[in-house]
């Protein structure tokens, strides 16, 4: 049982919070006591492993026997210095121009989990205004609805960033069957894995 639990699987983020890897629990625990990651909750909370093992165990939560107590398994962990993405040709995919923006509004600038945030053209395409990366941003539904048909600066709205093209891309290569843990989600959100990850039509 214990066997199993110390394989059990765990998201694997650099720290942009981009997911890179799958790892075990049993290399998550080392890498967490060694200071090279820590553990990271659905709000994007970090814990050394100090902090971590401090933490109650839950009714559904995996947990492993230390000594004189039990530690809940982590199912994210983040990298402390690693912020390079493996290097592939980068998809033009709704996956990939959230992950660009960290889940953050280009607009308020506040970060949200992708299920409440849509896709804005900074020149809307009734003014010819392409779908490239140049010209797409993630937006939150009430930034969304302001800004309408107009650009940035008719809505009297600023952009956070100006969009470019990343120099990474998506790198799990999950399947759209894959199984994947509800702890994950805030990081991949992945409800329908083919719809974040096709290639958008320009």
């Amino acid at each position: 049982m214990l066997e199993n639990a110390l394989q059990s699987r765990v998201l694997v983020l650099n720290r942009s919070f981009m997911p890179i890897q799958i790892t075990s629990a049993k290399r998550a625990f080392c890498m967490i006591y060694l200071g090279i990651a820590k553990a990271v909750d659905r709000e994007y909370q970090t814990f050394d492993f100090e902090s971590w093992a401090q933490l109650q165990i839950r009714q559904n939560d995996q947990a492993i026997g230390m000594i004189g107590k039990l530690v809940k398994i982590p199912r994210v962990i983040l990298l402390q210095v690693y912020d390079r993405m493996p290097k592939k040709q980068i998809r033009f995919s709704r996956y990939n121009i959230f992950a660009r923006d960290k889940n953050i509004c280009q607009y308020c600038g506040k970060r949200f989990f992708r299920v409440d945030l849509n896709l804005d053209h900074v020149i809307p395409r009734s003014r010819g205004g392409e779908t490239t990366w140049e010209n797409i941003v993630c937006s939150c539904i009430a930034c969304n609805r302001k800004k309408g048909g107009r650009t940035p600066k008719e809505a009297s709205m600023k952009l956070v960033k100006i969009p470019k093209r990343p120099h990474w891309t998506e790198c799990l290569n999950l399947k759209p069957n894959s199984p994947l843990l509800k702890e994950w989600l805030p990081f991949l959100n992945v409800v329908d894995f083919s719809y974040w990850t096709v290639e958008l039509e320009k």
